[in-house]
């Protein structure tokens, strides 16, 4: 079992302001770096990073039950090429992620605040894509699962009218990869999938 806690963050106040060094959080930092965003309870996090040993894995979550969970259960399956992040998704890849470190993010089921009044509190604006591009690698993925159809839609067309990004094949996680929340819902909704690459 691994010892130390997997949990990073900034060290000072003025890392706040980022970015932060989070490819030398791990082991071997010429690793590629793919990050879950919306971590959740971990169950796509875990399986991912035990089928890819050769890749960093990168879990955030603005939760810290969550975040601690799966700080115990990685380090009770010795997997070292996880580390964890408590924070607010946008704020986290917005500020802290460096430019050009990450080949794949995966948001699997964001909050879809479903009343129009509250549509502004999504993930996803145009702010949120220039983060992600700017913090992609060449060639970089995001994938994007969602069982809430207008949001669907609306991130079909950001997606569509965002000429830095290009639609590939959807990622489809295997059975021991689904997240929860794809686990409840699978044969009650539809599950909305697509994915994009940093054009």
């Amino acid at each position: 079992m691994i010892a130390g806690s997997l949990r990073r963050g900034p060290g000072t106040p003025a890392d706040w302001l980022g970015p932060l060094p989070v490819r030398d959080w791990f082991d071997d930092p010429s690793r590629p770096l793919e990050i879950d965003v919306g971590c959740g309870k971990g169950r796509f996090l875990l399986a991912r990073a035990g089928k890819n040993p050769d890749v960093n894995f990168l879990g955030i979550d603005r939760m810290l039950r969550r975040i601690r969970k799966i700080d115990n259960r990685a380090r009770r399956l010795d997997l070292n090429n996880i580390r964890l992040v408590r924070m607010e998704a946008y704020y986290a890849v917005t500020y802290w992620i460096p430019a050009g470190a990450v080949r794949t993010y995966y948001v699997f089921f964001p909050d879809p605040w479903p009343k129009a009044r509250h549509e502004r509190h999504r993930l996803f604006n145009p702010l949120f894509l220039d983060a992600l591009h700017r913090t992609l690698e060449p060639g970089g993925a995001v994938h994007v699962a969602t069982d809430h159809a207008p949001y669907f839609e609306q991130l079909s067309e950001i997606f569509a009218d965002d000429a830095r990004f290009s639609a590939i094949e959807p990622f489809v996680p295997g059975e021991d990869e689904q997240t929860d929340f794809e686990r409840y819902y699978i044969g009650q909704k539809t599950i909305g999938r697509l994915s994009v690459r940093k054009a």
